[in-house]
């Protein structure tokens, strides 16, 4: 197994076989944002092996690619210096090459406690879909809304649903979400009225960030969809059941879905999760032959959620889900978004869409958890939730287990903050 000069424990999500990206920026002392890979409990930064000519696969680009503030110029550089890069870092970090690894003059610059820097968005997302892609999260609304026989729409099995987000409210983890506001009509009002939202929810998604875009009117076909994906990043679109419900007939969510997207500040490469491809879920009816996959086509990503109150000492899981429970795959999504001729660029986000799966403690929201709050949820002895309130803190996190190793994601973790009314 290839191992790091740099100790990593066994349950670390940044093994020298993960090797996510990020944006940062130290703690103290200011300075400018900078390109890094997670290691162990370091981040390697990577314009300082840059400034020592440590990283050759990047020379020939026309900027300094690792003193970027986001990663958007080194994902235009497309799949081969990716992989040329990765194999790279991965290289100087073996504990086999001395090259930084007795180097300590460089070793000081170049690894950074990840306790001493501030993690910033690490891409400017220009365009984010979000999808609908769980079957059982579509099955368990749509028979809370509309009942068993009818939970899935006509189309359902047919296409995967989606819808255009807001890219601006697009924040990293650790930044606090305030409650919206928007118009909400209780079934028993006369009238809707303006306020905070009162059903306020989280939603556990994975995002794919696209490194490679298509020309506005060429599809992409689904044999060649996962090429443009440069990695995934857990994401939290919160939502505002209350104001959504009254707003989004005919044309679907806005306030209850714009306010705020988090995600997770690691980009874990697409490379990274090769060794944890798995079929995904059997698709019946066999969708049309534009969607039709070959082989293996989803990831054995463990997903958790976890919530702490303000009177709570620890966080509790509140739930434990996985990512092989998508029924529409990522290269299905994107062959389907560009088979109208939609171009997708560098640095845009599909978000997958609530993941959830076939056991109440796999359900990725608390519209399912609690069952559109028949079922309240129990926190600890003291405490219960139907939504979440103000000083809940969620935790997103996953990880695939390899043997003896993680590739992990970090977390992705936002507060909520009172409204501003």
């Amino acid at each position: 197994m290839l191992r790091s000069f740099i100790e990593v424990a066994p349950d670390s999500h940044f093994p020298i076989q993960n090797l996510p990206y990020g944006v940062f920026r130290p703690r103290t002392g200011g300075g400018q944002p900078k390109i890094g890979v997670a290691i162990g409990n370091y981040v390697l930064d990577l314009a300082v092996l840059e400034e020592a000519g440590y990283l050759k696969s990047t020379e020939a680009a026309p900027i300094r690619i690792w003193s970027e503030p986001s990663l958007n110029a080194f994902m235009a550089l497309g799949r081969t210096v990716w992989k040329a890069a990765r194999e790279e870092i991965q290289s100087l970090l073996a504990n086999d090459n001395p090259k930084l690894r007795d180097n300590a003059e460089l070793r000081a610059r170049a690894l950074v406690p990840r306790t001493d820097v501030d993690m910033l968005l690490p891409v400017e997302i220009g365009d984010y879909t979000d999808f609908y892609a769980s079957r059982d999260h579509a099955a368990n609304v749509g028979t809370m809304f509309r009942g068993k026989d009818n939970a899935l729409m006509p189309n359902w099995l047919h296409l995967p649903v989606g819808y255009h987000g807001r890219a601006s409210s697009i924040v990293v983890s650790g930044t606090d979400i305030r409650r919206p506001l928007g118009q909400r009509k209780p079934p028993e009002a006369a009238a809707p009225m303006f306020g905070p939202s009162r059903e306020l929810d989280f939603e556990l998604e994975v995002g794919c960030l696209i490194g490679k875009g298509n020309e506005l009117g060429c599809p992409v076909p689904i044999t060649h969809a996962e090429e443009h994906i440069f990695g995934l990043v857990l994401v939290n679109d919160w939502s505002a059941r209350d104001i959504q419900s009254w707003e989004y007939q005919p044309l679907g969510p806005f306030l209850a879905k714009n306010f705020a997207t988090s995600i997770s500040p690691w980009v874990v490469p697409l490379a990274a999760l090769e060794p944890f491809r798995i079929s995904g879920e059997i698709q019946e009816p066999q969708p049309l032959p534009y969607l039709r996959h070959n082989g293996p086509h989803s990831f054995d990503i463990q997903l958790e959620v976890y919530l702490k109150s303000e009177s709570m000492q620890q966080p509790e899981r509140i739930s434990a889900g996985n990512f092989r429970h998508l029924y529409w795959s990522m290269a299905q999504q994107i062959a389907h978004h560009t088979s109208s001729g939609c171009n997708l660029r560098v640095g845009d986000m599909l978000g997958s869409g609530t993941i959830s799966g076939p056991r109440k403690e796999s359900r990725g929201c608390m519209l399912e958890l609690t069952w559109r709050g028949t079922e309240p949820l129990r926190l600890g002895s003291r405490e219960q939730r139907v939504w979440l309130e103000d000083g809940d803190q969620l935790t997103l996190s996953g990880w695939c287990q390899g043997d003896g190793y993680r590739v992990g994601f970090g977390e992705a973790t936002g507060r909520i903050l009172p409204s501003s009314l």
